[in-house]
């Protein structure tokens, strides 16, 4: 059984489309469901499960474009235009720190992760800072910083037993 980083051509377009649906319907979901707590804005962010595996499996050129194509699909069916500019601006800051982190080698999947959830959540202030012209929605970003660490911690550890089972399947 081949890994995910010796998948050649038309095989890897296809573990890409496949990894972009799934990543989708993890959005999905937590659109349907939302969390039952009464703090606006906090997600558990499960797309980005499958925005780690592929970093650490596909690299980050193959992870980079299903994040991209999952953000923007998902404005497309279930968001609007404040949606997508709060996603993509914490899509690609927090991609971006996640890949950074990465190549230090110095970093745990679960600390990649929770550094992914941090800055995600400052990129999306950023961007409502911007857009109400206000400095006043960082008084938030406490709440949003144990959010992310939390939820970020959580995502690592499945991404690492994920990636656990992916390594053990192709040695066998």
């Amino acid at each position: 059984m081949r890994s995910l980083t010796e998948t050649r051509g038309s095989a890897r377009i296809a573990a890409c489309g496949v990894l972009t649906a799934l990543a989708l319907i993890f959005s999905y979901i937590e659109f349907l469901v939302p969390l039952p707590i009464a703090i606006p804005g906090i997600k558990l962010g499960l797309a980005n499960i499958v925005c780690l595996v592929c970093l650490y499996a596909l690299g980050e050129k193959h992870a980079f474009l299903i994040n991209v194509t999952r953000i923007a699909l998902a404005a497309l069916l279930f968001g609007s235009v404040f949606s997508a500019l709060y996603a993509l601006a914490g899509g690609v800051v927090s991609f971006a720190v996640m890949a950074l982190l990465k190549r230090t080698k110095r970093f745990s999947v679960c600390g990649v992760s929770m550094a992914g959830g941090v800055f995600h959540n400052l990129a999306q202030l950023a961007v409502a800072g911007l857009l109400v012209e206000s400095a006043q929605v960082f008084y938030y970003f406490p709440v949003l910083l144990l959010s992310g660490m939390a939820t970020g911690i959580g995502i690592g550890i499945l991404a690492t037993l994920i990636l656990r089972s992916i390594a053990r399947d192709t040695l066998l």
